[in-house]
């Protein structure tokens, strides 16, 4: 009696159905079903034990799976079913099993050997998802499908788990009084209250939900998230080109959506606020590479004087300033929310555009992540070498524009 015989002779002490016997051996050999090849081995043990002069007991319900395969039809339907009400182009089946069941599983591999089985689970997910498939027409994907349709096969209840969109763009923000974000509440942390009116946000419109809402209402998605390649402040512009940005949304019911629409929608929406372009599919690996960029940024900076500078001595500084490597404490403004540590950056360009009186304009190119605010005023001693701090003399940012993100994108 070779291996597999003896083991599958010892495994039918039990009375197991043809997939649960067969899937024992799953890793023996390819190109045939569990079902198959258990009934292979089952007619093997019979011709084995005859031979002894002994029989094998007719088969009634499997003491593993209590003949839960049979019921595939049914799962597949219930998926199907549950599948008809979203968009989708690829799917996934998985199952949730009875936890006896699979301790039963265990048992029997422990007393004969699962090193070459498959788990009921996998078995399940694979039979179900090609009955779906020849159903529904559409293609399974192992990797990233548009949504895993959960079967618990205790109750035949179906949940959907679809996966996200995602779309890129670049934005322009025209308004100094909007946030990149959602901002909640500080106080009650999005619940309402007096301080919100109510609303549960300090401020009531974003570049975020600007496009975030008619993306999500299209879509009819859940929520929505915004992934920024970096942010400007509330009160400083973003024009040029724009910011790199991908929008999520989440659970979306429909996926077919029409991105030259959705743009129109958005820009639309956002009249005089902030405007949307180049919007195309993205995907998570996107949204990672879009959070770990660290572009340059090239900034229009408008500034006060506090007292009366010779313009040859702020040539001279300026000049100075160029490539110039600066350490900034964590300013002030946002130590609240932000660890105290320096960082250092670098100052790569840095140019005069117009000084008349007390108003002096720059155009500076910086490292990522350059405060360009406390640059300029010195924050107190916390920015090294500053502005302020080499003309001697108080200045402070009363406009700032970031004009150019130079991520070196072919989209803009």
């Amino acid at each position: 009696m070779n291996d597999i015989i003896a083991r599958a002779d010892r495994a039918l002490q039990h009375d197991l159905c043809d997939h649960c016997l067969g899937r024992l051996f799953a890793q023996v050999e390819s190109g045939t079903t569990n079902k198959e090849r258990g009934r292979n081995v089952r007619i093997a043990v019979a011709l084995e034990r005859g031979a002894r002069g002994e029989e094998l007991p007719p088969h009634e319900t499997c003491w593993l799976c209590e003949d839960l395969f049979e019921n595939l039809s049914r799962f597949a339907d219930i998926a199907i079913n549950k599948l008809s009400e979203i968009e989708y182009d690829t799917f996934l089946i998985g199952t949730k099993v009875d936890p006896v069941l699979q301790d039963r599983e265990e048992k029997l591999w422990s007393e004969v050997g699962g090193e070459k089985a498959e788990p009921i689970k996998a078995e399940l997910n694979r039979e179900i998802g090609k009955l779906v498939e020849a159903a529904v027409r559409k293609e399974v994907d192992f990797r990233n499908p548009d949504v895993v349709a959960l079967i618990d096969t205790r109750f035949g209840h179906v949940t959907l788990n679809i996966a996200p969109l995602f779309i890129y763009g670049r934005y322009r923000k025209y308004s100094r009084e909007i946030p990149q974000t959602r901002w909640p509440c500080r106080a009650c942390r999005g619940k309402g209250c007096k301080r919100c009116d109510g609303t549960g946000k300090m401020y009531q419109i974003s570049v975020q939900e600007i496009i975030g809402e008619p993306v999500m209402e299209a879509a009819e998605g859940k929520d929505h998230f915004f992934h920024g390649m970096g942010r400007e402040d509330i009160d400083a512009r973003m024009l040029g080109t724009g910011r790199p940005f991908v929008l999520e949304i989440a659970e979306p019911r429909k996926r077919h959506l029409d991105l030259a629409e959705m743009e129109r929608l958005a820009n639309e929406n956002g009249k005089e606020l902030a405007d949307f372009s180049k919007l195309r599919w993205s995907d998570r690996s996107e949204v990672r590479q879009i959070k770990a960029d660290t572009p340059d940024k090239v900034y229009l900076a408008e500034i006060r004087l506090q007292d009366k500078v010779n313009k040859e001595r702020i040539n001279e500084v300026v000049t100075s300033l160029i490539q110039a490597r600066i350490t900034q404490q964590t300013p002030t403004r946002v130590a609240h929310r932000r660890a105290d540590r320096a960082r250092e950056r670098t100052i790569r360009d840095l140019a005069i555009e117009s000084l008349e009186g007390d108003k002096l304009v720059l155009r500076l190119k910086t490292e990522s992540g350059t405060y360009i605010k406390e640059f300029v005023s010195g924050d107190g001693g916390r920015t090294v070498p500053s502005l302020a701090g080499l003309i001697r003399v108080p200045c402070q940012v009363t406009a700032l524009d970031v004009i150019q993100i130079v991520d070196n994108s072919n989209e803009g």
